[in-house]
C-alpha cells in the first residue's frame, strides 16, 4: 500500500488594520497556541492609521515574543481593496500556498481559522469565507438595516452568478493562493467592494468557493463603509458582469482567461 503524505501548506494570515489601536491587542490575544504554530507567518498592514495601531502592534509584539508577527505601515493609505491586493501579491512573491484575512478590528473570529482553511489544506476548496448570515447575526450584533441590505445584495449576485451563497460581505476570507494567481484581483476596486469583484472573477474562473458558519460580532468599533454607496457599488459591478457577459462591453478585471499580466 502506498502511503500518501499531505505535505504541509505554508501559510499566512494577513490581518488588515486601520485606526485600530484600541483593538488590535484583544484580536491577537484571541489567537491560540495551536492557531499560532499553524502560520509560517503573520502580517498586519496598517493602512495609514491616524492613531498608534502600528506602535500597539509592536508593543505586543516585544511583549508576547511574537516572532512571527511582522508589521508594515503603509506611508499612504491603499484603501480597503489597495491594502488586500497589496497583502495578497505579498502572499504570491513569498510563496505562501494560503492566506487568511483578518480584520483588525476584531470582528471576525480568529478561533475559527483553522477550520476555515482546512478545505483549502485539503484541497477542496480555492476560496473560503465565514458566513455570519448563515448563523444568528441579529444575535450577534449585527444592525438590522446591515442584516436586510446584505440578504439583498447577496440574493442579487447568487442570481446574476448562479450560485448558492449565503453570504457575499464577510470579510473573514482565506485563498488558494495559486487561485489568486489565477485571476486579474489587481484590476479591482481599492474601495469596499473589491470584495465583490474578487468573487465574481473566482466564479468566473470556476474556482471552488466554500463556506463555514462563523459568530457576528459587533463591538464598539467604528465602521468606515458607507453602506448606501457600498450597496451601489456592488450592483454596478454586477452590472458590470452582466454587460461583460453579454459582450456589450467588455471590462478586463473580467477577462479571466486573457493575460492579464
Amino acid at each position: 500500500m502506498t502511503n500518501h503524505k499531505i505535505t504541509k501548506k505554508k501559510i499566512l494570515y494577513f490581518i488588515l488594520a486601520y485606526n485600530a489601536e484600541k483593538s488590535i491587542s484583544k484580536l491577537l490575544d484571541r489567537f491560540d497556541k495551536v492557531t499560532l504554530d499553524h502560520a509560517d507567518e503573520i502580517l498586519l498592514a496598517d493602512d495609514c492609521s491616524k492613531d498608534k495601531t502600528a506602535k500597539v502592534a509592536e508593543w505586543y509584539k516585544k511583549a508576547k515574543n511574537l516572532k512571527k508577527l511582522k508589521i508594515i505601515y503603509h506611508e499612504k493609505n491603499k484603501g480597503y481593496g489597495g491594502n488586500q491586493k497589496w497583502g495578497y501579491n505579498y502572499a504570491i512573491k513569498n510563496n505562501f500556498d494560503v492566506v487568511v484575512m483578518v480584520h483588525g478590528d476584531a470582528q471576525y473570529p480568529p478561533e475559527y481559522i483553522l477550520k476555515l482553511i482546512k478545505p483549502i489544506e485539503e484541497g477542496k476548496a480555492d476560496f473560503m469565507f465565514g458566513s455570519r448570515i448563515a448563523g444568528h447575526p441579529l444575535k450577534g450584533g449585527m444592525p438590522i438595516y446591515k442584516f436586510i441590505g446584505n440578504k439583498f445584495l447577496t440574493s442579487v449576485e447568487n442570481l446574476v452568478l448562479g450560485t448558492k451563497l449565503s453570504e457575499f460581505h464577510s470579510g473573514f476570507r482565506a485563498y488558494n493562493v495559486h487561485a489568486l494567481k489565477q485571476i486579474p484581483f489587481n484590476r479591482d476596486s481599492d474601495d469596499f467592494h473589491f470584495d465583490s469583484e474578487i468573487i465574481v472573477q473566482l466564479a468566473m474562473a470556476k474556482k471552488k468557493i466554500g463556506e463555514i458558519v462563523i459568530p457576528t460580532c459587533y463591538g464598539d468599533e467604528k465602521c468606515n463603509v458607507n453602506s448606501v454607496q457600498y450597496g451601489l457599488n456592488v450592483l454596478k459591478v454586477m452590472s458590470q458582469y452582466i454587460l461583460h457577459k453579454l459582450k456589450l462591453r467588455k471590462y478586463s478585471k473580467f477577462s479571466i482567461n486573457s493575460d492579464f499580466k
